[in-house]
């Protein structure tokens, strides 16, 4: 084990909370629901513990709150004791210690949304809610959960007749703020409409109800590191007793709060883990340019010929491969935009309107709003986007599988392992059809091999 200063590097694995299986069945049977758990994750059995985890927690019956579970892990476990010191300690970093809150730490790509879907469905199935809201930070992951929760999951009759007799919701009701909650539905919206002075159903319809309504939210990593106002308010709205919530469930593929681990994860499926199993892409994350890349045409040339290599590598499956260059502000992002265009017209001998249509400028300026929507069909044949360019910032709620290279532009583009993480998740996803040998996505930088443990947060606090 390795050191940061005078402090202990600890496994990830070791600080994850141990929910007990010692449960009365009289109180929670988890067996009944075991023929939709196949049904909704197949053979994905990381979705069925990270569900079956979950539920333990909220409807066994042991557990009053997220500090009595600390509590018992604290007392168990001598990693936490020796990574917190004392319980006061360790007390003082749960996010939401009075409620049955906690978080599932999933990597990106491996379906975080099947477990959300699952842990909604069958509370309301059971009865132990009447409501479902999930929160998330951005419109494009609004979208994405609302489109495969009603296309692909709520309407789905093998899901339906999976559920056992009883059932006092077999087919939720998928809607967003614009519409009343009630009961049996689950309304997925982006967290911004939670604040006073957007118009939303949310806070009317929750007022004095949240006992009975379960609030899930997808990135969590937002809630806990309260960047901006805003942002805080979502932590600030989940606390306010005028609500009352009880059941708060949060998931994301990085747990963390600055460069600490998150306090209350009481399930985790690593990167590493899901490279080995095969569920995503392989990602090697190479720190250096050859030297002689020491001008920006030098640069662009290697990265272009590694772009152009895959290519032709890909031709024979009918795959467009994309590349995204990662910057670290919106000013960048344009300029390595307009730059990269110059040099597709020198090296391709197009014309300015083809280069401007293979390159998309994506950042969070309301000037490319309609590139943000045109991510949901760069992977079309359709579309000519060979290249992305992004900032760090923009680093979740959009899934581009046809991706196989990703450059941070410059050191500082990546100014955190949380951050690389965040990034390399855009290129974990396997294209469409992929059949055969594994495919692999590139990320290129400056100095040394980054192997999948260190970005996927297999790392110490």
């Amino acid at each position: 084990m390795s050191t940061r200063g005078d402090r202990r590097t600890f496994r990830n694995e070791d600080l994850v909370l141990k929910v007990s299986d010692n449960i009365d069945p009289a109180k929670w049977d988890e067996s009944k629901y075991e023929g939709f758990l196949d049904e909704l994750c197949g053979y994905r059995e990381y979705q069925k513990d990270a569900i079956r985890t979950t539920l333990r927690y909220l409807l066994g019956g042991k557990y009053l709150d997220v500090r009595s579970l600390a509590t018992e892990n604290f007392e168990q476990n001598t990693e936490l004791q020796e990574r917190y010191g004392s319980w006061t300690a360790m007390e003082r970093q749960l996010q939401l210690p009075d409620q049955l809150s906690c978080s599932l730490d999933q990597a990106t790509g491996t379906g975080k949304s099947y477990v959300l879907y699952g842990i909604a469905a069958i509370l309301l199935a059971e009865g132990a809610v009447d409501r479902v809201l999930v929160l998330c930070p951005s419109n494009t992951i609004e979208y994405g959960l609302l489109k495969k929760f009603r296309e692909e999951l709520a309407g789905k009759s093998d899901l339906r007749d999976a559920l056992p007799p009883g059932a006092r919701i077999a087919t939720p009701r998928i809607i967003n703020a614009s519409e009343s909650i009630v009961d049996g539905s689950i309304c997925v919206e982006n967290y911004h409409a939670i604040l006073k002075n957007v118009k939303s159903s949310i806070r009317d319809s929750l007022r004095g109800k949240g006992a009975r309504v379960a609030v899930l939210n997808d990135e969590a990593h937002h809630v806990a590191n309260e960047t901006g106002a805003n942002s805080k308010k979502w932590k600030e709205f989940l606390r306010d007793p005028e609500y009352g919530f009880q059941f708060v469930v949060g998931v994301s593929g990085t747990c963390y709060v600055g460069d600490d681990y998150f306090t209350d994860v009481v399930h985790r499926y690593s990167l590493r883990e899901a490279i080995e199993q095969n569920f995503v892409k392989k990602v090697e994350y190479v720190d250096e340019l050859p030297a002689a890349a020491e001008n920006p045409e030098e640069k662009w040339q290697l990265i272009y010929n590694r772009h152009k290599d895959w290519k032709k590598r890909l031709k024979s499956r009918g795959i467009r491969p994309v590349t995204i260059i990662v910057t670290k502000a919106i000013v960048d992002a344009e300029r390595v935009a307009e730059e990269l265009q110059g040099f597709l017209q020198e090296w391709e001998r197009i014309e300015a309107e083809q280069a401007e249509a293979k390159v998309l400028c994506v950042t969070s300026a309301a000037k490319h709003e309609a590139n943000v929507a045109k991510l949901r069909t760069v992977d079309s044949s359709a579309s000519k986007v060979e290249w992305i360019v992004s900032v760090s910032m923009l680093n979740e709620g959009w899934d581009v599988k046809n991706v196989f290279q990703i450059v941070p532009h410059e050191e500082r583009a990546f100014n955190s392992k949380l951050l690389i993480a965040q990034v390399l998740g855009r290129g974990l996803r396997r294209p469409d059809g992929w059949k055969g040998e594994e495919p692999s996505s590139d990320g290129l930088q400056s100095r040394c091999v980054v192997r999948p443990d260190q970005t996927s947060g297999e790392r110490g606090t």
